[in-house]
C-alpha cells in the first residue's frame, strides 16, 4: 500500500469505504424510481443509502435508527460518510424499499466488484486450474407465524399451524488460507407470483449460477457445495456454464455411486494411499476416475474422492465428485478445496447471524420485495466490510485496535452518534489514535 510522505498509509484507497459506498450509490441512482406521481420527499438513493447504512453501522433494528435520524450530528454524518441528503424515517424507509425489486440491486455488487477485480482479488483467490472457489448454501433470514406476503414459502406442521418463511441462496467466493471471504448477491428462494409452491434451493442455484455467468462471463469458478447438489441436473448445469465443481457425496444418499467405486476398487482400478505427519496424523485418499454419478445418469461420469483423516484416535471421513482429474499430486488440493465449503456457513452466515449484522432479525416484512431487499442491503454491507478487511489499511488498524469485529461497529457507531465526522479517515483514525482527529468535533447542539 502507498504512503502519505509522513508515513501514514495513503487515503482513500480503491478499497476503502469512502471509494465503494461511492461506487455503491452510483449504482443506486441508476434504479428506477417506482413511485408514481408528485410528492416524493425522500430520493430512492437516499433511501437505499439509509438502508446500506443501518446494516454498515450494524443498528439492532430501524426504530433504534429512526430514533436518532433527526439528531443533526447523525445528519450530518450520514451526509459525509454514506452521501444520505434527506434520510427517510422507519415508516418510509420500509416503504419506499417495498416496492424496489430485488434484481435492481444487484448491479451494486457488480461495480463493487469491479474494483475488487482491478486491484486483483480474485487473481489473489484463485486455487485451482486459475478458477475461484465458490461456495453456495442457503440460510433462512425470516420466519413467524403471523406476518406473510405472497412470496413467503409456507411450512405447514402436522398440528394445523402454518410458519411463514423467507430464504436466501449465499454464494462467496473462498480459498484455503484466507478467512476473509468475497459474497457475491444471494438469491431469494421464495415462491413466484401465482405459485402455489414453495422455492426451493435447486431452484434458486440454478438462478444464481446462471446469473454470475451473465454477468461475471471472464471469472472462472469451482463450486464447491453439499450433497443436495450432487444431482445430474446440476452437475450438467454447471458443466453447461463451463464451471468445475468439487461437491459432497454421501453413502446414505449415492448408494449407486458407492457401490460402483467399490466395484472398481475390488478390480484394481481405483488407487488409495495414506499419509502420517510429523505429529501422527494420519491422511488417507481413495479415489477413481470416470464413474456414472448413479443409475438414473449412467451416461454422466464423474470422479470420486474419499478422504479420511485419524487424529487422537478419531477418525472424520468426507468424500466428494469432482470434474477434476484424480491423481496422487492432485487429490490433496481438491479435498482442501472442497472442505472449504463450510467457509459459507462459519465466515459468512454466522457472522452475519452472531457479529451484529441481524441477518435473522426483521426489519421489516413489507408486502411485496421488503425482506429480500434488507437481506441484500446486508449481505452488501458484509461484502464491503470484507474488502476493507483485505485491502484497506486503515479499516485493518482500527480492527486490530478493537480486536473484536463486535467492538469495532460499536465503536464506529458511537463515533458516528457523537462526533462530527468529516470522512471515513477521520473517523478510522480517531478509532485507531482513541481521540477523536483531524476535524472531528463535538459541537453543542443545545440551540
Amino acid at each position: 500500500m502507498s504512503r502519505k510522505s509522513n508515513g501514514a498509509p495513503a487515503f482513500p484507497t480503491p478499497l476503502s469505504a469512502p471509494s465503494l459506498l461511492g461506487a455503491v450509490r452510483a449504482a443506486f441512482l441508476q434504479v428506477p424510481e417506482h413511485r408514481a406521481g408528485k410528492g416524493i420527499t425522500v430520493p430512492l438513493v437516499d433511501a437505499l443509502m439509509s438502508g446500506l447504512a443501518i446494516f454498515g453501522l450494524k443498528y439492532a433494528s430501524l426504530l433504534a435508527f429512526d430514533r436518532q435520524r433527526n439528531d443533526r450530528v447523525v445528519r450530518h454524518n450520514l451526509k459525509t460518510l454514506y452521501g444520505v441528503g434527506n434520510v427517510p424515517c422507519d415508516t418510509q424507509e420500509r416503504s419506499i424499499l417495498d416496492g424496489v425489486e430485488p434484481d435492481r440491486v444487484r448491479p451494486a455488487y457488480g461495480v463493487v466488484h469491479g474494483i475488487a477485480k482491478k486491484q486483483g482479488l480474485f487473481k489473489r483467490y484463485e486455487y485451482l486450474d486459475g478458477a475461484c472457489l465458490l461456495s453456495v448454501d442457503g440460510t433462512g433470514h425470516f420466519c413467524s407465524g403471523s406476518v406473510w406476503c405472497p412470496q413467503c414459502c409456507v411450512k405447514r406442521h402436522r398440528d394445523g399451524r402454518e410458519e411463514y418463511y423467507h430464504q436466501l441462496l449465499g454464494a462467496v467466493v473462498v480459498h484455503p488460507d484466507y478467512k476473509t471471504v468475497i459474497p457475491f448477491a444471494p438469491e431469494a428462494i421464495l415462491k413466484e407470483d401465482g405459485d402455489g409452491k414453495n422455492d426451493c434451493e435447486r431452484n434458486a442455484a440454478k438462478r444464481l449460477l446462471t446469473k454470475l455467468k451473465a454477468e461475471y462471463p471472464e471469472l472462472k469458478l469451482i463450486a464447491v457445495e453439499d450433497d443436495l447438489s450432487a444431482n445430474g441436473p446440476h452437475i450438467k448445469l454447471l458443466k453447461s456454464l463451463g464451471y468445475h465443481f468439487i461437491i459432497v457425496a454421501k453413502p446414505g444418499d449415492h448408494a449407486a455411486l458407492f457401490r460402483a467405486v467399490d466395484e472398481r476398487y475390488a478390480r484394481g482400478e481405483a488407487e488409495e494411499f495414506e499419509t502420517v505427519d510429523d505429529e501422527g496424523v494420519i491422511r488417507g485418499y481413495r479415489y477413481v476416475n470416470g464413474v456414472p454419478l448413479n443409475d438414473s445418469h449412467p451416461d454422466l461420469e464423474i470422479n470420486f474422492l474419499e478422504y479420511w483423516e485419524v487424529k487422537n484416535e478419531k477418525e472424520s471421513n468426507w468424500s466428494w465428485v469432482t470434474d477434476f482429474e484424480l491423481r496422487k499430486e492432485t487429490v490433496e488440493p481438491i479435498e482442501r478445496g472442497g472442505r472449504c465449503r463450510w467457509k459459507v456457513e462459519n465466515e459468512t452466515f454466522n457472522t452475519l447471524k452472531n457479529q451484529d449484522y441481524h441477518l435473522e432479525h426483521s426489519y421489516g416484512h413489507g408486502h411485496q420485495y421488503l425482506a429480500t431487499v434488507f437481506g441484500l442491503l446486508t449481505f452488501l454491507a458484509f461484502l464491503i466490510d470484507q474488502l476493507q478487511e483485505i485491502g484497506c489499511e486503515l479499516f485493518q488498524r482500527a480492527r486490530s485496535v478493537r480486536v473484536s469485529r463486535i467492538s469495532l461497529w460499536e465503536h464506529l457507531r458511537g463515533l458516528f452518534i457523537w462526533l462530527y465526522i468529516p470522512s471515513w479517515e477521520a473517523a478510522w483514525w480517531s478509532m485507531i489514535r482513541k481521540r477523536p482527529v483531524m476535524g472531528v468535533a463535538i459541537i453543542n447542539d443545545t440551540s
